[in-house]
């Protein structure tokens, strides 16, 4: 066995250290200097929708703290899948991201048997962006003034009552399944294509509950069209200070539905640029203008950490599992 000399050995280790450093330069240099090009902010639905204003909200803001442009771009089908699994599969520098929600984070993988990306293994949290509270909203001929009534009613009234949503498997969909299970009720689901025929079927009669997003019904309430009863999250939401919670309505302890919104980035991507992307996100949410915006349109904004969004994630996709079952839930 051949003895290499001391001097020798310490050569090699400095070596060594020395190459490590030198790997370690273009890891610092990009998070330093990052982003040098545009940056792609994937979508995994068509235009429109809170994902995609949420997402060129956040766009702009970034594009202006940079000055390089963040080009949103709609991939949309398979409930948000086709989009998602885009990202999981790009490379993972910080020029790809997802503004991902709680479909395509945490509801798709107890949804689809054969999901093509793993949230939890696939992706690296970057910033919890807003929840949205659902509101749960009836047509004005439906016999209920308030939650306890409507509750009543529909204990008293098994199958009587039609709930639209935008599909099987939306959030729509996922949130009166919760209240279903919540409070041992009976409803018909009827699913459209989109929360907007179910917007306008629930507006002319044809159907009689709808638990959905804020902004997609709060024209409809403050003209009378549709009466609401109460929203999905801990706290009363500031479009609608005189709508109470499900909590407080009805007394159910820790009754959450929101919707929400938050960007991910493919697993692999460097902690440096991670933290710089989460950083400037959490500047854009504090801004006073974008959480004005946010607010009136019933959205909150969540500025926190990476492993906060991480630990949420997670959570849900616990949480809502057993929704899932229960309410035997199939995409269409």
């Amino acid at each position: 066995m051949t003895t290499i000399p001391l001097r020798v050995r310490r050569l090699q280790l400095l070596g060594a250290l020395g190459a490590c450093a030198v790997a370690a330069l273009p890891l610092a240099a990009t998070a330093q200097d990052y982003p040098t090009r545009p940056i792609r902010l994937i979508v995994p639905f068509t235009p429109g929708g809170s994902t995609d204003i949420l997402a060129r909200a956040i766009g702009l803001e970034l594009g202006k703290a940079w000055g390089q442009s963040v080009v949103v771009e709609n991939v949309p089908g398979a409930g948000g899948a086709i989009g998602a699994e885009k990202v999981a599969k790009a490379a993972p520098d910080g020029y790809t991201l997802l503004m991902g929600h709680i479909g395509t984070l945490a509801v798709n993988p107890s949804l689809y048997p054969k999901l093509p990306y793993n949230p939890l293994k696939d992706f690296t949290p970057v910033a919890w962006v807003a929840n949205v509270p659902n509101v749960l909203v009836l047509h004005p001929a439906t016999q209920a003034g308030n939650m306890k009534a409507f509750v009543a009613y529909a204990k008293a009234n098994p199958g009587r009552l039609n709930y639209g949503s935008g599909g099987n498997g939306s959030a729509a969909n996922l949130a009166t399944e919760y209240l279903k299970m919540r409070t041992d009720i009976s409803l018909v689901h009827i699913p459209y294509r989109g929360t907007a025929p179910a917007v306008n079927d629930l507006v002319a009669g044809q159907t009689q509950v709808l638990f959905t997003g804020v902004p997609a019904v709060i024209g409809q309430i403050r003209n009378g069209q549709l009466k609401a009863l109460a929203v999905s999250g801990a706290a009363r939401v500031e479009a609608l200070p005189d709508v109470p919670t499900v909590n407080e309505a009805l007394g159910l302890k820790d009754f959450e539905a929101d919707q929400w919104y938050g960007v991910v980035a493919p697993t692999g991507t460097p902690d440096p640029v991670v933290a710089k992307l989460n950083q400037a996100i959490n500047a854009a949410l504090n801004a006073p203008e974008l959480k004005k915006r946010l607010g009136a349109e019933g959205a909150v904004a969540n500025p926190t950490t990476p492993e906060a969004f991480g630990k949420y994630i997670a959570a849900e996709i616990a949480r809502w599992k057993p929704v899932i079952t229960s309410g035997r839930v199939k995409v269409d």
